[in-house]
């Protein structure tokens, strides 16, 4: 076992977990992985020794794989094993798969050390180094302090989350709480620990009841926690990996010296698609993203999207044109089956990188771009209890700003939310209630 994985799930095992099973020294590699919050998926693996079973699902029928490469499952409250793996040399690699809200980020993308539980875990670890803690920063710096005291050497951490530069975001977040725990730690982390960035491209949906039922009457045994996915996949490594890494690239996976090309075209095609549909075509009563693309005013929405989102990405046209037919297909994939009420989560974590950062080229470049509207339209009847239920435990500001009476002040109000120079942009508000309002209609 030479890998920690924080955060297993459904994202983590249709992708990072299958590339190393599938690298060609997979045998000289093993993942403990971490349940993030809850410990569901840690009690649904245990006593299948990690194995699961991975649903592939294409156009013509489904394929069905068996993966091996989590060596155990633990729930995130086993800190003093997550401690234990860190502090052995073997141990050369920490991946993240936490989404957004994990990073516990303030409105800079910064590490939010007013945030309660930043404070408490903090106070926690500086009273004892292996106190448990909850935050995704504080279980790193706990596990790094006792590699530490160990003498384990070198490790890399490589975020897969849907972060641009998610490297450097990592290193910042992870010095920074270090910082208000130990400054020694900081300076120690500073010499000894690689942030690597990477960029995941797989759709995943929820496991759903019929999944289970569909793996047992299919292949002849029960898996308690299958992973439906669709069949493609990418995934864009960058950085250094002096203590070692699994030979991905044997697997598909791209090494590169810049992700970020590649990274904001999944973001900002992919996710930023994703999170319009989510919002605004739930608002017409569609329950699936295949639902919605086939829907002429949604796919319309979406290629609008697009438009402006592919005025400021580097990469070759013919290739933009490429990867957005694909995208296309894939999200009619109707066995996928990817819900709209779970892309629809933490929306106040995630559209910030998904939307704002198109939005604002668009406007630093003198244009209202109606697609970046439509999504936040969508967003703002979202919180005003339109479409899919609200799953966002940080969106109380925004849920309270929604949730006045006229339309404008609470599109106003909601921008001002996701930043003050938006909530006085006159044309963005009426572009954003002009378009809340035609969904309404």
């Amino acid at each position: 076992m030479r890998v920690v994985h924080l955060g297993v799930g459904n994202f983590h095992r249709a992708h990072q977990a299958w590339y190393t099973a599938h690298a060609s020294d997979a045998g000289d590699w093993g993942i403990a992985a971490f349940t993030g919050r809850s410990s569901g998926v840690a009690d649904a693996l245990g006593p299948q020794d990690g194995l699961y079973t991975l649903v592939t699902r294409s156009a013509d029928g489904d394929a069905f794989e068996v993966v091996g490469s989590l060596s155990e499952v633990r729930a995130a409250a086993e800190h003093d094993r997550l401690l234990e793996l860190l502090g052995r040399p073997e141990v050369v690699l920490v991946t993240i798969t936490v989404t957004e809200r994990g990073y516990v980020l303030d409105a800079d993308n910064h590490l939010d050390a007013a945030d309660e539980r930043v404070q408490a875990d903090a106070a926690a670890l500086r009273a004892d180094p292996r106190a448990a803690v909850t935050s995704m920063p504080a279980r790193l710096v706990a596990g790094l302090g006792a590699r530490r005291d160990a003498g384990a050497g070198a490790i890399t951490v490589l975020s897969c989350d849907n972060l641009p530069d998610n490297g450097s975001l990592t290193r910042a977040v992870v010095v920074g709480f270090a910082e208000l725990v130990d400054e020694t730690l900081a300076s120690w982390i500073d010499e000894h620990v690689e942030f690597a960035t990477s960029m995941v491209d797989r759709i995943t949906p929820a496991t759903t009841d019929g999944d289970r039922r569909l793996v047992e009457h299919t292949q002849g045994y029960v898996d308690a926690d299958p992973v439906p996915t669709e069949p493609f996949s990418e995934w864009v490594v960058s950085g250094s990996f002096a203590a070692g890494r699994p030979r991905w690239e044997s697997a598909g996976a791209t090494l590169v010296d810049d992700v970020t090309p590649f990274e904001q075209r999944k973001l900002w095609l992919l996710n930023g698609s994703h999170s319009l549909l989510a919002y605004a075509a739930s608002v017409r009563g569609h329950a699936t993203v295949d639902e919605a693309v086939a829907d002429p005013t949604c796919r319309a929405w979406v290629e609008q999207l697009w438009d402006e989102a592919c005025r400021h990405l580097t990469l070759p046209p013919t290739e933009l044109a490429a990867y957005r037919s694909a995208l296309l297909e894939r999200f009619g994939n109707a066995r996928v089956q990817h819900r709209l009420a779970q892309i629809a989560a933490d929306g106040s974590s995630k559209l910030g990188v998904r939307v704002l950062a198109v939005l604002r080229a668009e406007r630093a470049a003198g244009r209202v771009p109606t697609g970046c509207a439509t999504a936040l339209a969508g967003w703002v009847l979202h919180l005003r209890g339109v479409g899919v239920p609200v799953r966002d435990a940080g969106a109380d500001r925004a849920r309270a700003a929604a949730a006045v009476e006229d339309l404008e002040a609470a599109v106003t109000g909601v921008l001002e939310t996701l930043g003050p120079d938006l909530g006085s942009d006159t044309a963005l508000v009426d572009a954003v209630t002009a378009q809340a309002y035609a969904l309404r209609s």
